[in-house]
This record gives C-alpha cells, structure tokens and sequence, in this order.
C-alpha cells in the first residue's frame, strides 16, 4: 500500500513504479510532516477536501512535481512544505488559508506567479527565496509583516504593491531582485528590521 494513514494523518507516501499522478483517498484531514519528501517521480497531487494542514517539509524535494491541487479548508502550510520543487510553475493558495510557514516556496524557480489569500498575516522569511521566475506578485490587505528574505533573489519580479496594513518590512527582503523597478512603500511602515 501506498499510503500510510494514521487517524486521518497521511504519515507516509511510498513511490511505485510508473505512478505520476497521485491522488489522496477521502478521510485524510491532513499531510503529515514529511509525508512525501523526495518523491522524485511524482508530478501532479490532488489533495481531497477535508484536509486541513500540509506539514512542515511535505513535499520537499518533489522535483517533478509540475501541479498540486490544494483545497479550500486548508488552514495551515508548514515551513519547507513545497522547498526544491524545481518544476512546479502555478499554484492556487485557497482563501481559506491564513498561515504559510517560512521557507515554504523556497527554489521554486519555475513559479511565475502567486496570490498570497486575505487572512494571512505574515509573510515569512525566506517564503520565496530564489523563485528566479516570479513576475508577479499579490500580497492582500490582511498581512502586517513581511520577514528576512521573503522575496530574496526573485530576479524577474519587475513591480511589487505593498498594502498600507504592512508596518514591518525586514531586511534583504527584495536582495537580488535586479528586474523590480517599482516598488511603494507604504506611509504605515514603521520600522525595519535587521
């Protein structure tokens, strides 16, 4: 068996042989920590609803991973949860979201583009470090914070709206960003931080 399930917790995926596309079964609440790291072959995952959390490291390492559908009621995605999936270019962050953990899209140089959902608070550090192909960027109303190195070396990002709610924005946040040409920074931003 694939899938090793404890009380709803997806512990541990277990590759097989020619198998790409992965589905989820029904009655997982939520990904484990850990739960796929370094399933190479892996290119697409469809996340059943009722999950609610992706844990710390899930699919670290996926490189081949190419798309992920991720459902509305997922609260929570874990520091390191997608870092190293070199090939994954788009994905849907449902509203329902108000937590993503630092690292969380670290080396994912082929993402283009993001909508960071209201709710979330807080952009972590290192969020997007090294996303060499991000161009585009929405960060909503809600976020107050934006941490070390969110954005650091997003060499194609070209423009950034940051919101009036922000008052934080620490330092090295855009390092290496050497296509951004506009950028506002918001009269509420109070203090930044090294």
């Amino acid at each position: 068996m694939s899938f090793k399930i404890e009380n709803g917790v997806l512990v541990k995926y277990t590759e097989e042989p020619g198998v790409t596309d992965v589905v989820i079964p029904d009655g997982v609440t939520s990904i484990g920590d850990k739960a796929f790291i370094y399933c190479h072959s892996i290119t697409s995952i469809n996340i059943p609803d009722g999950v609610t959390s992706i844990g710390y490291y899930a699919f670290y390492g996926c490189f081949s991973l190419k798309s992920i559908n991720i459902p509305d009621g997922v609260t929570d995605i874990g520091y390191n949860a997608f870092e190293r999936c070199f090939s994954l270019k788009s994905i849907n962050i449902p509203d329902s979201v108000t937590y993503i953990g630092s690292r969380a899209f670290y080396d994912c140089n082929r993402l283009t583009s993001i909508t960071i959902p209201d709710g979330v608070t807080s952009i972590a550090d290192k969020t997007f470090y090294n996303c060499k192909n991000l161009t585009s960027i929405n960060i909503p109303d809600s976020v107050t914070k934006i941490v070390f190195g969110a954005f650091y070396n997003c060499e194609s990002l070209t423009s950034i709206n940051i919101p009036n709610g922000v008052t934080s924005i620490w330092n090295e946040t855009f390092y290496g960003c050497k296509s951004l040409t506009s950028i506002t920074i918001p009269d509420g931003v109070t203090s930044t931080c090294n």
